[in-house]
């Protein structure tokens, strides 16, 4: 009876230690944003060109409510859209009496930052750049500490006006606005 209690604590100690260190898959939402054109969010910078008209032709901030202040025609909606449907936003609004058929272009000037928090040597506030992975904006911030859990990370990302945390690997691509925390591990 005595080995049979500590066969059962034993077990039990394992399947702990390994319920609390294994991987869980971030959701399928997750992975499939990463394939889909980018959208705009605020702390965007994006430059603004229209053919033949250098007073309106700059670059412009996405502002914290998703605004684009745009001159001659004020604010415009640029949370959540792309830059070809900013493009077609800004030339339609141009269109209403400003310009006869404008020409727009659109590009990102400037992602918003990521943020990078928990055992590192830096947490804090820094720049994304296209081809971003968890393992390289470590880097970024001072590397991992000696206590960190460096098999995977939960990254807190904004899908479609929903916030979602998961669970991802070190090599998986980041976005612009993630937030990604570096846990402690267990020993």
């Amino acid at each position: 009876m005595k080995s049979i209690a500590h066969l059962f604590s034993a077990l039990l100690a394992v399947s702990a230690v390994a319920g609390c260190s294994s991987y869980k898959p971030a959701p399928e939402a997750f992975h499939k944003v990463l394939n889909e054109p980018y959208r705009l969010g605020a702390g965007d910078r994006v430059r603004v060109t229209v053919f033949e008209q250098e007073g309106l032709s700059n670059t412009y901030n996405v502002d914290q409510s998703g605004y684009l202040a745009f001159p001659l025609v004020g604010a415009i909606p640029a949370r959540g859209h792309t830059a070809q449907q900013l493009e077609a936003t800004i030339a339609n609004k141009l269109s209403q009496g400003y310009l006869r058929s404008p020409d727009v272009t659109v590009e990102i000037d400037r992602y918003r930052p990521i943020f990078v928090m928990g055992e590192v040597g830096a947490s804090g506030q820094y720049s994304y750049v296209p081809g971003l992975t968890v393992q390289k904006a470590v880097a970024i911030a001072g590397g991992y500490t000696p206590r960190a859990n460096q098999e995977s990370v939960d990254i807190t990302r904004d899908i479609n006006g929903k916030v979602i945390t998961g669970r991802v690997r070190t090599s998986d691509p980041l976005l612009p606005g993630d937030t990604i925390y570096v846990r402690e591990r267990l020993f």
